[in-house]
């Protein structure tokens, strides 16, 4: 069966964004991306499940025993929780293979790299974090980027007008 052209995309509930961090584009420079799964009690997953979830403080960082660790991540408690509810910002264990862990613990001892999460979301009914190895912008190369997205999109606004106009 074809799509009908200009139909809405029908939601799934198992590949669905939960959170970006708008921020951690603009704050830094994003080096190298990671995909990495979560350990979360129920309650977590039926609160990411309702769409509520704040990355813009968070950060990863390793333990003593090597494991990778998602800290200061707001996932609100589920309203409909009981005894069982859990810590809004209570530390997350990420899993990783062990060659990424190693390759991302080897990234980060060079001085002004950290790991922040760029993205959460659900695939294939698993909850995935997106982190990314990423270098602190200085003032000088944030205004740099807002202007040369500004003027992409002058030019992109003038050929469509140009475009219309030849039409």
């Amino acid at each position: 069966m074809a799509k009908k052209k200009g139909a809405k995309k029908e939601r799934d509930p198992n590949n669905s964004i939960v959170a970006t961090n708008r921020r951690a584009r603009h704050d830094y420079e994003i080096l190298d991306k990671y995909e990495a799964g979560m350990v979360l009690s129920g309650t977590e997953v039926k609160s990411l499940r309702e769409g509520t979830a704040n990355l813009t403080d968070g950060f990863a960082g390793f333990s003593s025993g090597g494991e990778l660790w998602l800290e200061q991540v707001n996932i609100p408690e589920y309203l409909n929780g009981t005894w069982t509810n859990h810590s809004a910002r209570r530390k997350r264990k990420l899993l990783l293979h062990h060659k990424e862990l190693v390759k991302i613990s080897r990234q980060i001892e060079d001085p002004g790299l950290t790991i922040v999460p760029l993205s959460l979301y659900f695939k294939d009914g698993r909850a995935k974090v997106e982190i990314g190895i990423a270098r602190g912008k200085r003032e000088f190369d944030k205004r740099q980027t807002l202007r040369e997205k500004q003027d992409n999109r002058e030019a992109q606004r003038a050929m469509r007008y140009r475009n219309l106009r030849s039409s």
